[in-house]
């Protein structure tokens, strides 16, 4: 008979309050509830406002970048007050403080984005779009992509949840917007918008995944995370995150990547670096093999990329 482990105190699932990263708060409770056979209320769900929830006017680049999705939880981390942190690991520096360590991250889903646009507009693709249409977005990776296919579109800022944007585009202050597949699919919206194609719109990396973790010297709740390892998802992500910290890049640095497992368990990860208006730039894959290739990969399209992008990345 499967012995569970007990708890002597509620292990406390620390998110962001937002209604998306609440749902995927919930999921890593649910996947440790049926890992481990825990009784629901042997954890709880502590949730807090991020700095980058609280400012909406701005693009984060301008005020600190992703960090602005993580410190509030870090300093809870770190103060003990919580016992593991749930990220959308999109939204989660590549380069992380050495007290924390990332044991876990759940299956991924779906890493491309959807095209929502307003009422009255019938199109699925960012080439159907009618000339001149204003597409909001806070990515600058999709502010790039977007340039790169149709010069004559103009990208603005929009800030806030999924909701929010939702209804700036029902409210017609942009013709559209792209959101992730999976944070719709989350929020029990997947008829919301149409899924473009990978092929012309590389996702961020990390896109879809969720990632939990903890204290670097809590060993007994490393175990509990470890159980709930998704290792397929962890090793793809993985080397999406290698190939950004290779780069240097950050939340103002237009990139794309993404590692998908082909047959016969062979990983292979694409990758994009911009320019700011998406005029140019410098794309590949490798294959991985080892800890090296992602990094490979970021050293082979900065040498080939004009200046124009490599100077987004400090070369």
């Amino acid at each position: 008979m499967k012995e569970f482990p007990t708890l002597e105190n509620p292990l406390r699932i620390g998110t962001r309050a937002s209604p998306l990263a609440m749902a995927q708060a919930h999921m890593a409770m649910a996947a440790l509830i049926a890992s481990h056979g825990l009784a629901a209320d042997a954890l709880e769900i502590v949730p807090m406002t991020a700095t980058g929830d609280r400012i909406q006017d701005r693009a984060l680049a301008e005020v600190g970048g992703k960090a602005l999705w993580t410190r509030e939880l870090d300093a809870a981390l770190d103060a003990g007050q919580i016992d593991i942190a749930v990220h959308s690991l999109k939204d989660v520096e590549t380069l992380r403080d050495a007290r924390f360590v990332l044991v876990a991250m759940l299956e991924r889903a779906d890493p491309r984005d959807r095209l929502v646009v307003r009422e009255g507009l019938d199109a699925a693709t960012i080439a159907a779009l009618p000339h001149g249409a204003r597409l909001g977005t806070s990515s600058p990776r999709r502010a790039a992509q977007v340039r790169r296919l149709r010069p004559d579109i103009e990208t603005t800022l929009l800030r806030g949840n999924v909701a929010t944007r939702l209804s700036k585009v029902a409210g017609g202050e942009v013709d559209a917007t792209l959101l992730a597949a999976a944070g719709l699919d989350r929020l029990d919206l997947p008829h919301v918008g149409a899924v473009q194609d990978a092929a012309l719109l590389l996702p961020a990396a990390s896109q879809g995944a969720i990632g939990i973790e903890c204290r670097d010297d809590d060993d007994a709740t490393r175990a509990l995370l470890a159980a709930v390892d998704h290792a397929p998802t962890h090793r793809a992500v993985a080397a999406e995150r290698a190939f950004l910290a290779a780069l240097g890049g950050d939340c103002r640095s237009p990139v794309a990547a993404h590692a998908q497992w082909l047959e016969g368990g062979v990983l292979r990860l694409d990758g994009e670096i911009y320019s700011d208006d998406g005029a140019d730039h410098a794309a590949g894959h490798v294959l991985v093999g080892g800890p090296d290739d992602a990094r490979a990969l970021a050293e082979r399209l900065l040498a080939g990329a004009p200046a124009t992008v490599r100077r987004l990345f400090g070369t």
